[in-house]
Order: C-alpha cells, then structure tokens, then sequence
C-alpha cells in the first residue's frame, strides 16, 4: 500500500524494509560519509512552502489587541520625565568626553611645546661646531624631562635599602666569624704551646713527625692567645663600601665592604658574591692588617680615622696581597674609591678620638687643598663650556686615543702623549696649569702618569652617587661578569618608549634607539661590544651638562629599568 503525505513521495513497503533494518552505521565505525555512499535510500528533506510564511509586520498586527485602552495622564508623565533624564544623561556624557579629549588635547600640545622649545634653546645654544654624533648624544638629555614613576621609584628604592642592609649584616657576620674563632685555632701560637708540652713532657726523637702533620686535641688548644680579638675590641670599626678603580669590567663592578677598626688603627677588606636570588658569598679581599697609603701626598703615612669618607682613595701594593686576581696584580699599587660609609659610627668614632687625631692628622691637608683648587680651575669655566655640549664625543674620543696610545697596555704615559692629546681635541689648558698639573700627578718622579689619573684631574669625573647607577647599570647588562657587552644585547635591554620625543611623536622609538647605538659605538674600539671603560666615559660625557644628580639618574633609571 502507498501512502502519500503533502511534500514527502511515498515509497513501497519493499524499499523501506532493508533501510529500516540496517544496524546503526556509527556503531560500526562508519563515518556520514561513507554510509551515505553505500546507503541510497535516504530521508528526502521536505520541500519549503514559502507561501504559508507571513510578514513580520502582519504577523504582530494579528498579535497585538485592537481594543487596548488609551495611556493615561500619569503613565504619559513618567515616559515624559525618562526621555528627558535619558537626553540629559547623554549630554552629560558627550560633554564629559569633550572635555577629556580637549584636555589630552592639551596635555600632549604643552608637552609637545615644552620639548619643542627646549630643542629650540638648545638649538641655539649649541655652537656652530658641534658634529650630528653630538646632536644625537644630546637626544639623551630628554629623559630628564620625564620624571621617574615615584611609586616605582619608591618601591625600588625600598627593595635595595632591604637589600643593603642584609648584605652588610652577612658581611658583619663573616668578619667577626673570622676574627673571633678561625683566627685564634689557625694562629701560630697554638703550634708553639703545644710544641713546648711535649717537648716538657717527651723525650726528643728523631723519627717523631713536625708539629704540623700531628693531631691537636681539643685541650692542646688555647682558647685565648697573645693576638686574639674580643668583640667589644672588634665592635669599635667603621664599615664602608668601595669599589676598585680600574677600566677593567670585571675589577670594577666587584662588590667590596670594608671595616676600619680604632683599637689598632688596621683595616680589611671582603669581597661580596651574589649567586642569583638567594645564594650569596662573602670572602677576605684585603687581609686585616695595618697599611700606609702608598700614593699622593700621604705616602707612607698609616691609615687614620680620618682618611675614610666617601670619595677617599684607599691604596694598596699588589705584591703584598699574592691572593689578589691576575687583572688587578698586573698593576703595581691597587686603587680603591669609597663609594658610602657609615656615617653614625664615623661620626661618634671621631668624636671620642678627637683630642688625639684632631692636632695629628687632619682630613684634608694644606698640600691636598691646594692640589685641588689646581684642578678646580683647569676643570671650571674653560673646560666645562667646551665639554658642556660635546662632552660625550670629546671623552669618548679621548678615553680611546689615550687607550690606543698605550702600546705597554699599563695605563701609563709621558708628558709628551697627553699635550698631544689636549691639542688634538683642542682642549685649552695653559702652559703653566699644565706644569702644575704635571708635578701634582708625577709626584714619584718617574716621568709617567696613569691616563685616567690625568683625565680625570683634566676634565673632572661624576660623584659617587651618579657613578653607583652607571655600574648598576652596565652590571645589569653583563650578566656574565665578563666586563664587556655586546651591542645585541644593548639593543634587547635599551627601551626608548618614554623618552618624551618618542610620546609627543617626534620621533619613534627606533630611531631614538639608532640614536644612542650609533653614538655608543663612536666610542667604542670594537664596533660588536662595548667595555666598562667606555660605558662609563659616554655617561661621563652626558654628566657634564646635567646639573641636578636626579635629571642624570632618570637618564639612566628610565631605558635601562633599574
């Protein structure tokens, strides 16, 4: 029997039966497709009756109710007050965001004026002279009108006092470890006491092994000898931080705390080691000891009290120290800088010694000051407004001519190398000045002079706390402590995205970047890597025309993030 139903065709009973009769095609791992390949028979999909379909509009005609009631007067109220909240609303809102987008308007016009006029006075204050090299290393000097993030710089600034303080506790501790239990056990006279029992006691015998090869027990050994140390003795020291003068990388970012103690007038020197987050290190550097300055005016004299504040040189003789690295034993005397100090125990240390120092030693005697006020006028006015504008190019340049005058590779130089130096970077020093400079540096008389001894008496250097972030800095970069960077990973670490010129659209980020690429390069021997000595000269440049410390730390905090 055939059935027929409006739009499906009617199918006799036989065709339907083996359809109907199948298993399920997916149990048997079938996919649609190929059973519908060796299925023919098929559901047929309906046809659309596209003239039972009704317009929309007619159909809610048909919904909606032809007898509803007129609105009332309240009901016509309410809609009325909600049309004019909503339109007040909008106007509120429209004229909000005018006024935001004016102001950000405003913002970038004045920040885009103050940059604008700030290269105009720069523009004319700089000289005719100047070279493009010099035009791109001033393009740093923008970051100092881009003030760091305080939060940021609080938050920073936090961390690294919590830091410092845990650093000079664990040095603190490895010091009085030393000096009050492995200084008395390894001290020579425990050797003699024990020698003088037996020798009391036993007869001699030839065939009897040295004192030094047999075993010590316990009550052989005296808990106190002539040289041991108490820690109320030890706890009358000043503490202070140093780093090593040297253009060596490696040498001068090494981290270093030293301990001056007033008992005995004697000093040493540790060398702090950071292994990543956690793991840290704290070995002897300079032995404790009593030592003269072995350079300037006060050679030979013992170190005093006195001699320790920030920006003091301490000097040593390198054969004196036979654990000193290589790179720091191929100079003859070790130089180090105070870089801080601490200035409550300084301070309270000199006031109960100072009937006794006071008349005898002096900070800064008449020879130094005098010495000094020789460099204050070579380096004032003449110098200062010939480097105020090239000063990166000119120190670059200078550091690298001096270096490649060196054929010794000793850091040493005649008189003759360095007026040739001064005349072909055109840096006017008299005859005179000269002369005196020369007696103050040539103070041994040999006839030779380091060259970073000399420019930095000639041209000045950045204090203490300026150098502190160009050594963060560069320690952040070389993570490997190998004392130089290579210029790729200058690129990678280098972030130009707030410099003000990149954010009023001046210039974009790249092009700052080339910037300072280009100019770091000039003053580097290798054109793939950059050393420390010419990391430091190109901000020695840059901080000669910033007067205010936080204008010169921002050009350093902002690109490098430290």
């Amino acid at each position: 029997m055939d059935l027929e139903v409006k739009g499906v065709a009617a199918s006799p009973v036989s065709q339907t039966q083996p359809c109907s009769g199948r298993k399920n095609p997916l149990q048997q791992g079938w996919t649609s497709k190929s059973w519908a390949m060796e299925n023919p028979c098929l559901p047929v999909v309906p046809r659309l009756d596209l003239g039972s379909l009704v317009d929309s509009d007619e159909e809610e005609q048909d919904i909606l109710p032809e007898d509803l009631p007129a609105p009332t007067g309240k009901y016509k109220l309410k809609n009325q007050q909600y049309k004019t909240e909503m339109k007040e609303e909008y106007k509120q809102y429209s004229k909000r965001n005018a006024e935001k987008t004016k102001s950000n308007i405003a913002h970038q016009q004045n920040v885009k004026n103050k940059i604008d006029g700030k290269c105009i006075q720069d523009a004319e204050a700089i000289v005719d002279d100047l070279t493009t090299l010099d035009r791109k290393a001033l393009l740093q000097h923008g970051y100092a009108d881009n003030p760091y993030t305080a939060q940021r710089t609080t938050r920073k600034s936090d961390a690294e006092v919590v830091a410092a303080e845990k650093k000079k506790q664990t040095v603190a501790e490895q010091v009085m470890l030393d000096h009050l239990s492995r200084a008395v056990i390894s001290d020579p006279e425990q050797n003699l006491t024990t020698e003088k029992q037996e020798i009391a006691h036993i007869l001699p015998d030839s065939k009897m092994a040295p004192i030094r090869f047999r075993k010590r027990t316990l009550h052989e050994t005296k808990i106190r000898t002539q040289s041991t140390l108490t820690e109320n003795m030890l706890s009358h020291k000043v503490q202070f931080d140093g780093r090593i003068i040297s253009r060596n990388g490696h040498d001068a970012c090494r981290e270093l705390v030293g301990f001056f103690f007033t008992h005995d007038q004697s000093l040493t020197i540790y060398e702090y080691r950071q292994f990543g987050k956690n793991r840290t290190n704290v070995l002897p550097f300079i032995q404790k000891s009593i030592y003269c300055h072995q350079h300037g005016r006060r050679k030979g004299k013992q170190y005093q009290l006195g001699d320790f504040y920030i920006g003091a040189n301490l000097t040593f003789l390198s054969s004196e120290h036979p654990r000193l690295p290589e790179s720091i034993k191929e100079n003859t005397v070790l130089t180090l800088r105070i870089t801080n100090i601490d200035r409550g125990a300084s301070d309270s240390l000199k006031h109960v010694n100072c009937r006794t120092d006071s008349v005898e030693h002096d900070d800064i005697n008449n020879q130094e000051a005098n010495d000094r006020l020789v460099f204050k006028a070579i380096q004032a006015d003449v110098l200062k407004e010939q480097l105020r504008k090239r000063g990166v190019r000119i120190l670059t340049g200078l550091g690298k001519y001096l270096q490649q005058l060196d054929k010794k590779r000793n850091g040493l130089l005649e008189k003759a190398d360095f007026k040739q130096a001064l005349e072909v970077f055109h840096l006017e020093v008299s005859e005179n000045d000269f002369e005196c400079l020369w007696l103050i540096l040539n103070g041994n008389g040999d006839g030779k002079v380091d060259y970073g001894e000399f420019k930095r008496a000639v041209v000045g250097e950045m204090n203490e706390y300026r150098k502190s972030f160009v050594r963060k800095a560069f320690m952040k970069l070389d993570f490997n402590k190998t004392g130089t960077v290579s210029i790729t990973d200058i690129r990678k670490c280098y972030c130009a995205k707030e410099h003000p010129q990149v954010i009023s659209g001046h210039s974009t980020e790249e092009e700052i970047k080339s910037s300072f690429l280009e100019t770091l390069k000039d003053a580097c021997i290798k054109s793939d890597e950059v050393s420390y000595g010419e990391f430091e000269d190109y901000y020695e440049g840059l901080s000669i025309g910033i007067i205010d410390d936080e204008d010169f730390v921002n050009i350093l905090r902002t690109p490098w993030g430290i």
